[in-house]
């Protein structure tokens, strides 16, 4: 769908109680810090530069005081202890922490990941009388799940299981009975919203050390697994996420995790590391294993120590995931098929689209590609032979998936996620139905306005302004991503200035021209699109470059029109 540009008017820099022009040497970065709400000159300070030492105080999370206390107590007993994961990236790199935290305690956790295809998501039926035939465990510690799930940790205490849950989804209503549920979302008046549950596994990691601090153990060192899973779960880069990635990103590029070294490799990344190189590159080579069979290799990855085995686990992700592209190649490609038979894009605020035999591994992938074309909120199920259907959502900002999911639950037989994705279980002859209620729910609460794209512009800029002081300022507002987007500038009435080259059949190099400056520009898939008249404006994103070892500033354009005034 075109997008509508919306064009940030520059507001007054002076007369409020920050003085822009001591803090910032650059008066479009100062405006965009302007619009962030900083109340003083420190809070802008503490955004520019992160520090570790300002993180609060682990304790302050819901029940937090509750599992240190209860696995301190294991580990002095020497009581089994399971680490109950999720197969997604945020899953296995919490799992890798914890257990990482535990064994320098001298415990000998016990790693469990559910089968995704046999046994589902999170805290299954099968998974759980699977986990206690296995392990036999007497702790259990439930990770990126476990919220809802109040009949399987009543079966597991029945059982004589002490159970921990760390999680990050929305809980639906009674939580469940156990030691604790560590889960900022349980609190509204929580501070720690944003956090995914990496990010709340570093959280019980620095309480259990500051409670009992192991000698030589540096926690730091296990950011870079913290970067990785908040980056790819797509929670919001604020408040402490932001000085976790920031450090995290350091941390990747100088580790020593001969698995992570491995897989930089095969995927192409080096330093400086940005939050694209881990939610394109590394998150899709980690998640490929969980997506098409079972995430334990990419748990393996992460934790083993020999070079030999890293660099065969990184070779086999980074086959699988080319193999995930295949398959989701397919299935986007039936699943926009049915939508253009079913879809009507004046009636339908949400699109619901099911078929036998599609893969649930990569359905989520699907989703996401189907709502950012459509600009709706999306449902991709795929059904097996006895009609029981998996599917994955993704969502629009301004609309809850899974408050929207609550609201249809009569057609489900199970559900979970938060705002902008979840997941979702039911039979066959009630997708219909499902379909339905959903739609409706989405024509209720989203307007024709939020239902329209929009391409937010952040600053106007002329070629002139392009300078390494302006990408100093720009780079300090890394790491972009999810509630910190990268700024979006604009420039107008420019020229190309040579025929455009074409690059892998989809995106293009320009040569452009605003009055005597000149600027070279990627834009990807602009092969793809027809290209107005010039002369053009640009919507455009700046980044580090370099070229044959020079140092120089990339334009990236995100879109373009013809000028106003040149019709």
């Amino acid at each position: 769908m075109q997008s509508e540009w919306i064009i940030a008017p520059p507001e007054e820099l002076n007369g409020g109680p920050i003085r822009w022009s001591d803090l910032c040497g650059s008066e479009c970065i100062s405006r965009l810090l302007l619009r962030m709400g900083f109340v003083c000159a420190e809070d802008v300070q503490s955004f520019l530069r992160p520090r570790l030492k300002t993180l609060s105080d682990p304790f302050l999370l819901p029940q937090m005081d509750l599992a240190v206390t209860r696995l301190l107590r294991a580990l002095d007993g020497k009581e089994r202890i399971v680490l109950f994961g999720d197969y997604d990236v945020d899953g296995v790199t919490s799992l890798a922490l914890l257990a990482r935290v535990l064994r320098a305690y001298g415990g000998t956790p016990e790693l469990f990941l559910p089968l995704r295809m046999e046994e589902g998501y999170g805290l299954s039926r099968e998974s759980v009388e699977r986990c206690l035939e296995q392990c036999q465990p007497q702790v259990l510690v439930a990770i990126d799940c476990g919220t809802s799930s109040v009949k399987e940790i009543e079966e597991l205490k029945r059982c004589g299981v002490d159970v921990i849950v760390l999680d990050h989804h929305e809980p639906k209503s009674a939580l469940p009975e156990c030691v604790a549920v560590v889960n900022p979302k349980t609190d509204a008046k929580s501070l720690f919203h944003y956090l995914c549950s990496v990010g709340i596994a570093f959280k019980l990691c620095h309480a259990l050390l500051k409670t009992r601090p192991v000698m030589d153990f540096d926690l730091r060192s296990q950011l870079d697994l913290v970067a990785l899973g908040t980056v790819a779960d797509i929670v919001p880069l604020s408040g402490e996420n932001r000085t976790l990635v920031q450090r995290g990103a350091l941390e990747i590029a100088r580790s020593s995790r001969p698995g992570l070294k491995r897989l930089m490799e095969v995927s192409g990344v080096r330093a400086p590391i940005l939050t694209e190189d881990i939610g394109f590159r590394l998150g899709p080579r980690l998640n490929a294993a969980g997506r098409l069979s079972t995430a334990e290799k990419s748990l393996q990855l992460l934790l083993t120590t020999d070079p030999k085995e890293a660099a065969t686990l990184a070779d086999l992700l980074d086959k699988q995931n080319r193999e995930r592209q295949e398959v989701e190649r397919k299935i986007a490609a039936a699943a926009e098929e049915k939508i253009a038979t079913e879809y009507d894009c004046v009636e339908h605020a949400a699109i619901v689209v099911g078929a036998r035999d599609w893969h649930p591994g990569v359905l989520g992938i699907v989703a996401s590609r189907i709502a950012r074309k459509f600009h709706r909120p999306a449902v991709v199920i795929g059904f097996d032979e006895k009609g029981v259907g998996k599917g994955s959502g993704r969502s629009i900002e301004g609309f809850s998936l899974v408050a929207a999911l609550g609201r249809c639950d009569q057609w489900l037989d199970k559900f979970g996620g938060h705002e902008m994705a979840a997941g979702l279980t039911l039979r066959e002859e009630n997708l219909d139905a499902f379909a339905d209620a959903f739609r409706h729910v989405a024509r209720e609460e989203l307007t024709d306005d939020k239902l329209r794209p929009h391409l937010r512009i952040d600053h106007e800029l002329t070629f002139a302004e392009l300078n390494f002081e302006l990408l100093r300022w720009h780079e300090l507002l890394q790491p972009f991503g999810n509630g910190n987007p990268q700024p979006v500038f604009f420039a107008r009435a420019v020229e190309p200035v040579a025929q455009p080259r074409v690059i892998n059949e989809k995106h293009l190099i320009l040569r452009l021209r605003q009055r005597n400056y000149h600027q070279r520009a990627v834009f990807f898939d602009g092969a793809l699109v027809e290209l107005p008249k010039p002369p053009w404006d640009i919507a455009f994103r700046i980044r580090a470059g370099e070229y044959e070892g020079e140092a120089r500033l990339d334009v990236q354009i995100q879109s373009l029109r013809q000028t106003a005034d040149s019709h």
